[in-house]
Order: C-alpha cells, then structure tokens, then sequence
C-alpha cells in the first residue's frame, strides 16, 4: 500500500512538474529579479556600473510632504493682491529648490492643495506623474470591479432561462471576450473619434444637436471614464459565463419550493440565488479585481497616458519606464509596488468574504 502511495505522489508530481517549471520561470523568478533591481540604479544600457541603492527608488517613488504656504504681506501687513483681487503667494520653487532650510521638500513637486482660509496648503510628492497613476488605479478598480461584476450577474440572470435562441444572446454577449483587446481598443478609438465619431453621432442623432460634439479621448475629465466604459463592455462576457455556471449549480428543487411558498423574485433571489452564489462571487471579485490592477493595453492604444497624464496607470509607468526610458530600476520598483497592493487587498477581499462558522 505504501508503495503504490509513493508510486502515485511521484507520477504526480512528475505530471505537474511541467508546470510548476513555467511558474517558477515567469512568475517566482521574475518576481524576485525585480526585487533585486529595484534595489539598485539599474538600467537597460548605460556605461556606469549597478550600483546598490538600497530603498532610495521607492522613497523617490513615494515621498509625500504637506507645506502651508502664507501669503505675501507688505510693510503693513496687509496681505498683498493681484490685478484680479487673488492673494499673492511666494512661489513654491523658493522652497522646494536649493533651500536648506527645508530639506524635507527638496526635489519636491506641487501635486495638489487647498485654500485654508488665507494660506494655501499644498501637497508636494517626489514622482507627482506615479502618485497620479496610483490614484487614477485606484479610482479604476473602484469603478471598474463592482460595475463590472453587477452587470454581468445581470446578463447571467437574463440568459440562465430556457427560451428560444437563448445561446445567441451567450454568444452575442461573450463576443468581445474573445476579440483581441488591441482591436477592441482600436474600435473604441473610432467610436470615441472627437469628429464623426459614432458616439458624437448618437448623441447628436438623439438630442436633435444640442449635444456638442466632444472629445472623448482627449479631455481630461473623460478620458479616463472613456476607457472604463469601455474595459467593462468587454470584459463583462466573461464574468457573466463564471456568474452563469454559478447560477447552474442551484438546485431548482429550492425555488420550486420558493414558487410554492409564493416568494416573490427579490426574495428568491436574496435567500436562494444570492447565497448560492457566494463562492462564485468571491471568485469573481478576486478575479475582476485583479484584472482591473493590471489594465495597460487599452492606455497604450487609446491615450499613451495622456492627456496630461490623466490616463496614467501603474502597469504603464512600469512599462514605460522600464523599456521606454531604459530605467529598470524604476520600473521594478512599481511592479514590486503592484504586487505588493494587489497581494494585499486579495488577502483583505477573501478574509472580508470568508466563511464565518
């Protein structure tokens, strides 16, 4: 008995030694490289040795410091103004350049601030364009990742019923999914065009051209909306065929009770439907979530981070800085950073989703 018990771990682990090969080659070591560089100057080509820089790439990644800058005064002490009637503030450079007396925000660029009564609080960071790849991540996941996943439960519901050319709409709805993100992209590029594209159309077609013709792509304040709308349009096919197969692994037996009973379709579905997807459910969110972190491809099509580095993300700085500017180093230290975040909130999204006994 023992031997065959051995016998059969080793056809095992042979079997699934191929695999864990490939892991261990494009994930576990990478992972650890890129640690290893982020602790370092290194870059693609450059004639100057690597030099060991401890955690200096990721201070410069995350420095934040918050100043209060006060308003200008004359010999009175009134407080001076401009032509239109705006206090009149030093200029931030005086203290971020070449001042000794606050080294804390040497190298420091304004990000934000705020008006505080007379003063102005300003947020300076160390990288400001990272700083705003890591908000407007945030901001995508947030979005993205319950929109997404309603949506698609929505189709899962409307599809898991037997009518007539059910498995079109399956089709219809799982289409983009199979399409290249790079043509998708493309395609979205058209619909957004800020000329005849199809969304201006449409919208000028249905408000009889009250609608002015936008920019979609090229507006700061769309730009980064544009492309959700677009991510969850594609990637919703998916999550609706994981929601589906969860919705198939219910007995009908309960809601022919719940029909018997003389439930109505909200409690059918929030006391049979909705706890009988709750493993499909933190697969989903996982999934969606980590799907979100890793959004480069539409950037890279549709805007290149732009405009005014309001579409930047944390994958394309990787990228960018990685291969584009050759800075290794740098663009180690972001991948280490998404690891790290993603990781952490996988943890708090399944310790959050547990099962409590």
């Amino acid at each position: 008995m023992a031997s065959r018990l051995t016998q059969s771990n080793r056809t095992g682990w042979l079997m699934a030694l191929p695999g864990v090969a490939l892991i261990a080659t494009f994930i576990i070591l990478p992972f650890f490289l890129a640690f290893a560089f982020s602790l370092t100057n290194q870059r693609l080509a450059s004639p100057n040795p690597t030099e060991y820089v401890g955690f200096a790439n990721y201070s410069d990644l995350l420095g934040l410091a918050i100043f209060t800058l006060e308003p200008e005064r004359d010999d009175a002490g009134q407080v001076l103004r401009d032509e239109d009637g705006a206090i009149e503030y030093p200029r931030l450079r005086n203290f971020t350049r070449n001042n000794p007396d606050f080294p804390h925000l040497q190298g420091k660029r304004e990000w934000f601030g705020w008006q505080s009564g007379e003063d102005r609080v300003v947020v300076l960071a160390s990288d400001v364009v990272f700083m705003k790849a890591l908000v407007n991540t945030f901001f995508f996941v947030a979005v993205v990742a319950p929109v997404q996943a309603g949506l698609a439960l929505v189709l899962a519901l409307l599809i898991n019923q037997r009518l007539r050319a059910i498995n079109v709409f399956r089709a219809i709805y799982f289409m983009p999914v199979v399409v290249s993100i790079v043509v998708v992209s493309l395609l979205w590029q058209f619909i957004y065009s800020p000329g005849n594209g199809l969304l201006n159309n449409i919208l000028d077609w249905f408000s009889f051209g009250l609608i002015a013709p936008r920019d979609w792509l090229g507006d700061t304040g769309t730009a980064l909306p544009s492309i959700m709308a677009m991510s969850i349009w594609q990637g919703v096919g998916f999550h609706m065929v994981i929601w589906l197969s969860g919705l198939q692994t219910i007995s009908p037996t309960l809601y022919e009770a719940a029909h018997i009973e003389g439930a109505s379709k909200w409690q059918t579905f929030r006391f049979i439907t909705w706890p009988g997807l709750r493993n499909t459910a933190v697969l989903i969110i996982i999934v969606i979530t980590m799907q979100a972190f890793a959004l480069f491809a539409q950037i890279d099509v549709m805007t290149g981070g732009g405009p005014l580095d309001s579409t930047q993300v944390l994958v394309f700085q990787a990228v960018e800085r990685g291969y584009q500017r050759q800075d290794i180093s740098g663009g180690s230290t972001i991948s280490v950073l998404l690891f790290l975040i993603v990781l952490t909130i996988s943890l708090i999204q399944r310790y959050l989703t547990r099962e409590k006994h």
